[in-house]
């Protein structure tokens, strides 16, 4: 397709051009001058999406095949729009894709969308790009999001500041609830599944959840529903589906879904304004600056706090 303006690529993705959709989600990844100019086109176009679903967990938890039963579900109600953080390679530093294979039932539906994004080593699995690519998708007409990461230990919790609505999964043996806590899992998860239920100690594992959840009240009053599941059989799916939109609806009548989202908005804005702030002053101090500010911190006679603020002193108007 020889159309490269991102208004020209928004219209035509919105006309059901999947190429576009795709070439559009490419500027955003790429970062720079081009994702900008697809910020500021789907912005205005993305400010009420049905609901974006994050789904994070250990690796081997079944996340990949959890979404693509969650996807025949969600298709249902409309389109859907899966983003798939997957690790980098190594060599390319491009997505693995891992995902896309497990996903391929879906390829000849028009009202699916996926797409793999790297992971580039950022916390938890999700790319810096995130959020701008759920915008995205939900300005081409994909009203609802999930979000897929990687799962990589206890950071993985990271997913929680980019949905709506935060789904964690586990697995029978995975552990028990102590673990669970450790791990930050029980403060993020607005659903809690216990997938591969068709395995020994999958009741265990739920009750085990359950007991922790008891321990302490329900943030907000919201108390995380825990849900057996047999994604490769199709098992539960239904209902974890159901908990999922019943999440939905009580965000909306309790107001916390506007709230969340605003400071979703905020934390992002702030983000961008840390990293733009931290390349201004590496560009501003390229050369002699930068290498005796560094080198007085690399041989113990500046502190990292002070080292910045000398260097943001000069950025900052």
């Amino acid at each position: 397709m020889p159309a490269t303006d991102a208004s020209e690529l928004l219209d035509a993705a919105l006309a059901g051009d999947r190429r576009a959709l795709g070439r559009l989600l490419s500027y955003v990844e790429g970062g720079g001058g081009k994702a900008q100019r697809v910020a500021a086109l789907t912005f205005p176009r993305s400010a009420s999406p049905d609901q974006v679903v994050g789904l994070t967990g250990a690796p081997g938890a079944g996340k990949s095949t959890l979404a693509s039963g969650l996807v025949v579900e969600a298709r249902r109600s409309g389109p859907v729009g899966v983003l798939a953080v997957d690790p980098s390679s190594p060599l390319s530093g491009g997505a693995i894709l891992g995902d896309r294979v497990r996903m391929q039932e879906h390829a000849g539906d028009p009202g699916v969308f996926i797409r793999s994004i790297a992971s580039r080593g950022h916390l938890g699995g999700l790319a810096l790009a995130v959020p701008e690519a759920v915008r995205t998708l939900v300005a081409a007409g994909f009203p609802l999001v999930v979000v897929e990461t990687v799962g990589v230990g206890q950071v993985e919790v990271a997913v929680a500041g980019a949905a709506d609505t935060t789904v964690v999964v586990v697995t029978a043996g995975w552990g028990d609830s102590v673990q669970a806590a450790k791990a930050g899992l029980l403060e993020v998860a607005d659903v809690l599944v216990v997938n591969k239920a068709d395995r020994p100690g999958a009741e265990q594992a739920r009750r085990d959840l359950a007991a922790m959840l008891d321990l302490g009240p329900a943030p907000g009053g919201w108390r995380p529903p825990v849900v057996l599941t047999d994604a490769t059989a199709g098992r539960g799916l239904p209902e974890l589906w159901a908990a999922i939109r019943g999440h939905r609806r009580w965000l909306a009548e309790t107001g916390c879904l506007e709230e969340r989202r605003r400071a979703r908005l905020l934390a992002e804005m702030e983000d961008v304004l840390v990293r733009r702030l931290a390349a201004d002053a590496r560009t501003s101090h390229e050369g002699a600056v930068w290498e005796r500010v560094t080198g007085a911190v690399l041989a113990g006679r500046l502190d990292p706090a002070s080292a910045a603020a000398e260097l943001l002193a000069s950025v900052a108007p």
